[in-house]
């Protein structure tokens, strides 16, 4: 029996593994493995918890005394929860999380020991920093790097198994200075848009905000299957993705999937991941079947963004975890099957002033409708001047097999706002020479009073937008499952920013020159972002052939693959854009550059190099026998006499011959294409070649190999099958 045959039997033989409830009240439990601001406050003294807080809300220094109090309690609350050892908990630039740990023993002159923690072992240490992904900022024998306690994000304890660590989640940085992961970045971008947006409502609208912090709540899309038939597949296991597979008798054309039922194994892993996911204080609220079989989605509540990202990186890690107690793989690649809908993870943003004012929100009253009219048409105006960043934001490999796939937005990055707000938006575009009332007629002229009060459920969705606006925040559909939000999000916290500035710096231009009112002022540079940035608002079909042609006509980038998207970051406007808001320097950006190409190429080479172990190991050895079988048959109707050529089986014969000479003949062309790639030594030049292979051998490699899994016999054939993985 071969490995396909065995793992189908383990498949078969699996029962749903029980879950044991802490409590039917989620309430009981929620946040119980976090060191959160109810846990402080009961735990510190009432000065030390002020002179904390001064650091999280208003990003004050932390003091090294506090450091040491703060160090104490949370060493105490750890080690009462049964921890042992505690880790800086970091986001290196390789996409996934990273962790050191240390023990809070440390042994005593008298041969005994103590439990210790230091505010100093709090605040900073120095894990390793050779080995991760720099671009060229560190060479390899220079290894020092740091890592440094991000406060506003909550400590938390990780169990696995029986061990159980302390996480104080942190920012990771270079000896000189630059920074080494995802969250530094994203720090500084929603520092950023704090201070570009609480300008903006201070002097426009409400003295009384003091700060506006970024809301974010990211859908996540996964497959789950069985780990058997997982490890059965080489191409999962290395690649994340089935590089072969032809097509099921039955995939999704029935939509029998989508919200439909959820299996008792799959229920139970559910509900397991929530329990955990819970108590480390991760709100997930929704748990369906998505559209694809074996395919899901759970989504969270919203929170403040920086928590959300790692709220997020913490569930991808711990669905693994407890998949595997149930005996299931998450597959978290963009598209592990070819002809089924691939995942994504919806990023829903908005901005919440400090007074609990949602900024994308509209309202039946017309001076906050012209506030949620700047922010709104400001961050459209955003989208269409920073365009192609947004798209290099969401760039991978995985990701290149999603983007315009017909079931995920398309490589162009357009924002759907929905027939309502095209109506208002060109009403007010229109109506250019008003007069200006005192009192509520004012608005009435400016035509804000028009925004109606239910427009919250007043427009439709489009699934094919990458950008959506949806009643009261906008979703960024185009973002990866596989990727960490944290990119995208300080690509569009930065161009909002930048564009709010501007934006203020005009309105106070026309103000001071014209002394126009305020109102008007406003209205008048909003009129002129809604006409420049219409060419970025489409309505209909992002699938369509004739979006592509109207895109192209428009002037909207349609960047198919990730090296030509990448190069966005480098662009004088990218430059400019990151260097004046003090996001990257040049040198963090060229990195960050040259990492995301060097990732796009390994991950290239390591498909191409499963594609062709599979091809000519597994394969071709396996048609062989089959073909060889068939041989034998037509032999013995030759034998007895019998016209074997104008059998099945001769035919069978013929058409095996056929596939399996172009399957070898372009596996070693593919292989030769790869030498030559890998003499190059610029790197984007080498990624290009990369992208090129992936192009121009993958599709025919697959076509071929998958038409012998249709002629080769059931028994013969080594890899688990569509059918059997997804259903």
């Amino acid at each position: 029996m071969n490995l396909r045959f065995k793992a189908l039997e383990l498949a078969l033989e699996r029962k749903p593994v029980p879950v044991n409830l802490v409590s039917t009240k989620i309430s009981d439990y929620f946040g119980e493995n976090v060191f959160d601001k109810e846990t402080m406050r009961a735990t510190l003294s009432s000065d030390i918890f002020e002179q904390l807080m001064q650091t999280i809300e208003k990003g004050s220094k932390i003091e090294a005394h506090v450091a040491e109090s703060v160090a104490s309690s949370m060493k105490s609350w750890a080690i009462a929860k049964g921890a042992t050892h505690y880790t800086h908990w970091f986001q290196p630039l390789t996409g996934a999380t990273a962790e050191k740990h240390d023990s809070f023993f440390e042994p005593g002159g008298s041969g005994r020991g103590l439990e210790r923690f230091k505010g100093s072992a709090l605040v900073q240490q120095e894990p390793d920093a050779s080995s991760f992904p720099s671009g060229g900022i560190r060479n390899t024998f220079e290894a020092r790097g740091y890592t440094a306690w991000d406060p506003t994000s909550p400590a938390f304890i990780m169990e696995n198994g029986s061990a159980k660590t302390l996480c104080i989640p942190t920012v990771f940085v270079a000896y000189t200075g630059e920074a080494l992961d995802n969250k530094t970045p994203l720090l500084k971008s929603l520092a950023f848009i704090d201070r570009a947006a609480t300008a903006v409502v201070q002097d426009l609208f409400d003295r009384n905000v003091t700060h506006v912090k970024a809301s974010l709540g990211i859908e996540q899309e996964y497959f789950l299957i069985d780990r058997a038939i997982y490890k059965s597949r080489p191409d999962l296991v290395a690649a994340g993705r089935t590089v072969f597979g032809h097509a099921p008798a039955k995939g999704q054309q029935l939509d029998d999937h989508y919200f439909g039922s959820i299996p008792t194994r799959v229920h139970n892993f559910m509900v397991d991941f929530e329990l955990e996911a819970h108590r480390l204080g991760i709100p997930i609220r929704t748990r369906h079947n998505e559209v694809a079989p074996k395919q899901f989605e759970c989504a969270p509540m919203f929170e403040e963004a920086n928590l959300a990202v790692d709220h997020n990186q913490l569930l991808m890690d711990l669905m693994e975890k407890v998949a595997e107690r149930h005996n299931f793989k998450v597959l978290l690649h963009e598209k592990p099957f070819a002809n089924v809908n691939g995942s994504g993870k919806h990023n829903n943003w908005s901005l919440i002033t400090s007074t609990g004012r949602n900024l994308l929100g509209p309202s039946s009253k017309a001076k906050e409708n012209l506030q949620f009219l700047t922010f709104f048409v400001n961050t459209i105006r955003a989208v269409y001047e920073h365009n192609g960043l947004l798209r290099a934001s969401i760039a991978s490999d995985s990701n290149d097999y999603r983007l315009g796939a017909n079931e995920a937005p398309p490589a162009i990055v357009s924002a759907f706002i929905g027939s309502q707000m095209t109506k208002v938006l060109d009403e007010l575009e229109k109506n250019a020479t008003i007069e200006i009332e005192k009192g509520d007629n004012m608005y009435m002229k400016l035509g804000i009073n028009k925004i109606p009060p239910i427009l919250l459920d007043n427009t439709d969705r489009n699934r094919t937008s990458p950008f959506a606006f949806t009643g009261n925040k906008f979703e960024f559909r185009a973002v990866g499952s596989s990727a960490n939000s944290a990119t995208a999000m300080t690509a569009l916290n930065t161009m909002v920013g930048q564009q709010l500035l501007r934006f203020k710096e005009e309105v106070d231009q026309l103000i001071a020159e014209d002394e126009e009112k305020k109102e008007l002022a406003i209205i008048k540079v909003l009129r002129r972002y809604i006409q420049e940035s219409k060419a970025v608002r489409f309505e209909g079909n992002g699938y369509s052939e004739e979006w592509v042609k109207e895109a192209e006509r428009r002037g909207l980038p349609n960047i198919k693959n990730t090296p030509e998207a990448l190069d966005e970051y480098l662009t004088k406007k990218s430059r400019d854009l990151f260097a004046e808001a003090g996001i990257f320097t040049e040198v963090e950006l060229e990195a960050r550059h040259e990492i995301n190409l060097e990732s796009y190429i390994m991950k290239v080479q390591i498909e191409s190099r499963t594609m062709g172990d599979l091809a000519l190991n597994h394969i071709i050895p396996a048609t062989l026998r089959y073909q060889h079988e068939l041989i034998e048959g037509l032999n013995g109707l030759k034998n007895i006499g019998l016209d074997h050529e104008n059998t099945v089986a001769f035919e069978t014969v013929t058409d095996i011959n056929r596939h399996l000479k172009v399957v070898k003949t372009k596996v070693h062309e593919m292989i030769e294409a790869r030498k030559k790639a890998n003499k190059i030594e610029d790197t984007r030049e080498r990624a290009i070649m990369y992208k090129d292979i992936k192009e121009t051998f993958f599709p025919e490699i697959r076509y071929h190999v998958d038409k012998l899994e249709f002629l080769v016999g059931d028994t013969f054939w080594p890899l688990a099958k569509y059918r059997e993985i997804l259903f």
